[in-house]
Order: C-alpha cells, then structure tokens, then sequence
C-alpha cells in the first residue's frame, strides 16, 4: 500500500509539472552524485523544478494522461523516455538553466568499465610514486625509470582512449597518480515544448532567426521582380527604383526642386566635396569624369537616356 501510495503521488506530481509549465528539459544524469544533484536543484530553486523517476513510470503516466485523447503533445516524451533521464520543468527562457548545469560540473575518478568519455595522457616526468609501484606501470608497457628515488616516465603516454572501456590497470594507476580526467554533470538530450525538439534548437538566437528571414524576403522581392508581380517583398525596390528616375528626369530637366534632386546636381558640380576623403579620392573621379563628360556633350544636344545612365552611377541608389 505505501508503494503504491507514492506511486499516485509520483504520478499527481508529474501531471502538475506538465500542465503548469510551458517547456523543459530532459537531461541525462549518468555518473551524477546525489550531492551534485541537491546543489543544481538548490541553485534553480524559484525558476525551475527537477523531476526524476522510473522511466516505466513516466511512460505509463503520460498514457493514461492521454488516453483520452486531451494533451497530444504529451505522447511525444514517451519514445524518448529510455536511459538515465529526468526533467527540469521551467517557465522561463533556458538560459539560467544552461547555465547552472554547466557550472555544476564535477571532475571525477576514471572507473573501471566505463566508456572514457575523453582521452587521458599522463604527461612525462618524475609521478612521485615510490619505486615498489612500478608494476602498475609495467602492465600497461609504460617505459619508466628510477629518478632520485621515485618513478619518473620516460614518454608521454595515452592510457585512456575516448569511447572505449576504462580497464582495471588504467583506474588503478590513474587514481595513484590522483588524476581525474572526466567530467560529469547533467547534460541536455533533449528540449520539450508542445513537442521534442533535439537540443540543437537551443543554439538558434535572433539574429540567426533574422538573418534567415531577411535572405528568405530577398528571394522574395527578387522572384517577384522578375515575373513582374507587385509583393510586399518588391515594393521597397519598385519604390526605390521610381524615384531613382524621378531624380534623373528632374536633372534632365533641371527642374531641382526637391532636395534629393539638389544633392545629386551638387555632387555632380562638386565632386570633390562628396567623395568622402581628400579630395581626388574615392567616388570623387567617377563623379569628376561624369562632369567632364556632361561639359563636352554641352554644344550637342542632351541625350536624357546618357544623363539617365549617368545618374544611375552617380547616385548609386
């Protein structure tokens, strides 16, 4: 009766979280002490909610959730439900959570069968061990040597390679020479909101969003351009482009009655003002060029299709 007494209660709990908050995270615990564990829910306290449990229990409460058709969205957690995992409920954006979990990382003792989730090199030179530890060394072919007294590696030497087992010999020794070469702590597998998502997700920030959206309205605008079809997307280039020859007609004409027209007519009768630095510089000699140009058309007649040409440079719209 009581184990079944604190299943409902498991069960109740698990349900609040799921409807009270909006997202979380589903993290691995694998090598994650209970004191290590009490430290990160400690440090999210008021802005997240560990929750840990048996994944047969998890399954089996999301299914009778959903049975009835209500929460959908909650059936995707039970596939992904295998390993050592647990949530960390959240309302607020993930960046404090991300946060807390790495800095709640631990270095810890290589461990006879565990899959080495880095490589370990024991550096050369004197380890402090006395001479009657050289069996250790010898198992592994580890070439040594007697320096003042302790024993001193001749060479670097790799004893732990990334995604093999540790052996018994290369624990041994590394706890000897009090290495700790791993790291654990929680890590993110994957990301729930109305859904799964794999962590990756959490990298995407505004400005990526942005800079996607804005190639995306490019594309837009230049599609609908060359079928001559008026969008949102190509209005701001239509509208640019008319006003372009607004102001190469109104040179033509000379009629500079609005300030745009103005400034082009004064960069083309002063280059050199505008070219940006010293002088000769810069869009200074295709506007000087442009000038010249225009004064030794002057006895022939304007021919407003060169002006236009002209101006389209000039203005650089």
């Amino acid at each position: 009766m009581v184990a079944r007494s604190k299943k409902v209660q498991y069960f109740t709990h698990l349900e609040e979280c799921l409807t009270s908050y909006a997202r979380a995270v589903i993290v691995d615990c694998d090598f994650v002490g209970s004191k290590q564990l009490s430290g990160i829910r400690i440090a999210l306290r008021g802005k997240a909610e560990l929750l840990f449990g048996k994944n047969t229990m998890i399954r089996k409460c999301i299914r009778n959730l959903t049975k009835d058709g209500t929460h959908p969205e909650w059936e995707s957690i039970i596939p992904v439900m295998r390993g050592n995992l647990g949530f960390i409920f959240t309302n607020d954006p993930f960046d404090d959570i991300l946060d807390t979990i790495e800095t709640h990382v631990r270095a810890s003792a290589a461990k006879a069968g565990v899959i080495a989730p880095v490589s370990c090199t024991i550096p050369k030179g004197p380890t402090g061990l006395d001479p009657a530890q050289t069996s250790f060394f010898q198992a592994l072919n580890i070439a040594t040597k007697i320096n003042k007294g302790s024993i001193e590696i001749i060479n670097d030497c790799q004893v732990v390679t990334e995604g093999l087992k540790v052996g018994t010999s290369e624990a041994a020794l590394l706890v000897k020479l009090g290495i700790k070469p791993f790291e654990y702590g929680l890590g993110v597998k994957y990301v729930y909101e109305n859904g799964i998502f794999d962590p990756s997700v959490l990298k995407i920030t505004d400005s990526i969003l942005m800079g996607h959206f804005g190639a995306a309205v490019g594309h837009v605008a230049a599609l609908s351009l060359g079928a001559g079809i008026l969008t949102e997307a190509s209005l701001p280039q239509l509208i640019t482009t008319g006003f372009r020859n607004i102001v190469g007609m109104s040179l033509v004409l000379g009629y500079l009655e609005f300030d745009q027209a103005k400034l082009a007519q004064d960069m083309i009768d002063n280059p050199g003002a505008h070219s940006g630095g010293g002088g000769g510089g810069g869009a200074a000699k295709p506007a000087a060029a442009a000038k010249g140009g225009a004064a030794k058309a002057a006895p022939k007649a304007a021919e407003p299709e060169e002006e236009e040409e002209e101006m389209e440079f000039d203005m650089g719209f």
